[in-house]
């Protein structure tokens, strides 16, 4: 991780217990003597979650509806105090102002840009409950009011048209894409990814089961064409607005689509970067590129 990224360390569960104490039912040592939750539960995350923020950001009463996606909270760190180094590296340090692409109903972006760096953050999404419930999680303190605001994409056809106002300038904008190309390959990812978490000593869960436990609408998981096909669309409709943003950023989930990503940029003949990241022995990156 990230070397500013507060949960480089294991987490200590007696604090986040004291934090949020509904963490503790889901707390367990396993075979190995390491205290840990099973993170197929999405209660579970959930907890750890509001425990996290708490504790280590001030956030209290933050909440999802349930199967919206519960975020990890220390990848969406890192990408935080990435976007923070490459804002750095022109100087750029006080009154920044960041967009977030499909905040989600946890805002979890714009949460942490304000609480780590004190940044002005907008969030934007297509699905009317995800803003609802991020314009509830994005207004539980004065600094995030004041810090914050949840705009309405009405057109799914569009990213930046309809958000990005007249004579508005952004520093950055941020995005975690939808990746599956289908929803049939979202419900297969995440069966598989779900049977990897569950630990052997652990009650089997039916199929249904692991369904429940996960979180994620349709738009926050799938979009016809995938990840690469709506990082595509994204760069296209970047060159709009390229005298209003500084970088444009999103996070590239898949490897194997940096080569058509990487394509697309090259002909528009924009400068472009990609930053690795990695969690534990997850390995990600996000493209940026400016004009």
């Amino acid at each position: 991780m990230h070397p500013k990224n507060l949960h480089n360390q294991p987490y200590n569960f007696d604090s986040l217990i004291d934090s949020n104490p509904d963490l503790a039912p889901f707390v367990f040592t396993n075979e190995h003597g390491t205290r840990t939750i099973n993170f197929s539960i999405n209660e579970a995350v959930l907890q750890l979650n509001k425990a996290l923020l708490k504790l280590h950001y001030k956030v209290s009463g933050w909440d999802i509806p349930p199967y919206y996606l519960c975020p990890p909270i220390p990848g969406r760190a890192d990408y935080i105090h990435y976007l923070s180094d490459l804002l750095s590296e022109d100087n750029i340090s006080e009154n920044i102002k960041g967009l977030d692409i499909g905040v989600g109903a946890n805002g979890i972006y714009p949460i942490l840009g304000t609480q780590i760096y004190n940044w002005n953050m907008v969030g934007t999404d297509i699905d009317e409950n995800a803003i609802a419930s991020a314009s509830k999680n994005t207004a539980t303190s004065e600094k995030l009011k004041n810090h914050i605001e949840i705009r309405h994409q009405k057109n799914n056809a569009n990213i930046f048209e309809g958000i990005i106002e007249k004579d508005e300038y952004f520093n950055f904008t941020m995005c975690n894409p939808p990746f599956h190309t289908s929803e049939e390959e979202a419900s297969k990812g995440t069966l598989r990814k779900l049977r990897n978490l569950q630990k052997e000593d652990q009650p089997y869960q039916t199929k249904k089961e692991i369904v429940l436990n996960f979180g994620g609408q349709a738009n926050e998981l799938w979009c016809n064409g995938g990840e690469a096909l709506f990082i595509k669309r994204m760069i296209k409709q970047s060159v709009t607005f390229k005298n209003q943003v500084g970088w444009f950023t999103t996070l590239v989930s898949k490897k194997e689509n940096l080569q058509k990503i990487r394509k697309q940029l090259e002909k528009l003949k924009v400068n472009y970067r990609v930053i690795p990241m990695s969690q534990g022995n997850k390995k990600s990156r996000f493209v940026a590129w400016k004009f």
